[in-house]
């Protein structure tokens, strides 16, 4: 019995070509990319200074949040700024959504919560802001971190109230 080549099949398909990676330069110039640049500048301020503290308690928490929403903000510029968020599933197709309900629901809510926290514990510390406290004393952090996280949380609720206002428009892109 001769044996027969088996017929030529054609491999299959690969991933469709993407374009180049390139900035996505009209989202820079927008109010969102603006905001989004001093949300991540303050949070970042926010959670370095609590960080490079001694810190304790509920803090643990204001630091755990305002790490988590500065990485999930970061995320999103990094997908907006490069015009990538059709890459992520399901979300993607509702990319001002995703916007909406990250800076009202994550970052007010939880700068918010950060913010009292640091700002009460501020408030514990006053009695060390005295004249004349010679010892360590951590109340000028906390409430640095406490104006950084109330601005912060602003900025959240100015990005999340554009993205609604566009929502309300009827516009489904986030610039």
């Amino acid at each position: 019995m001769a044996r027969t080549a088996p017929p030529t099949v054609p491999p299959p398909p690969g991933p469709p070509a993407r374009g180049s990676l390139s900035l996505h330069r009209a989202y820079l110039r927008s109010p969102l990319g603006l905001l989004r640049l001093g949300q991540l500048a303050l949070g970042a301020a926010f959670w370095v200074t609590v960080a490079a503290h001694k810190y304790e308690g509920a803090a643990h928490f204001a630091l755990f949040a305002a790490v988590l929403v500065w990485l999930l903000t970061l995320a999103l510029f990094g997908l907006s700024l490069l015009g990538r968020w059709e890459l992520v599933p399901w979300l993607g197709s509702r990319w001002l959504l995703t916007n909406l309900v990250h800076d009202l629901a994550l970052g007010v809510g939880l700068y918010a919560a950060a913010t009292g926290i640091m700002g009460h514990k501020a408030k514990q510390r006053s009695f060390c802001n005295l004249p004349g406290y010679s010892q360590h004393c951590l109340y000028s952090a906390y409430l640095s971190a406490s104006i950084c996280g109330g601005i912060t949380a602003f900025l959240y609720l100015f990005s999340g109230l554009y993205c609604l206002l566009r929502r309300c428009q009827d516009q489904r892109d986030i610039i």
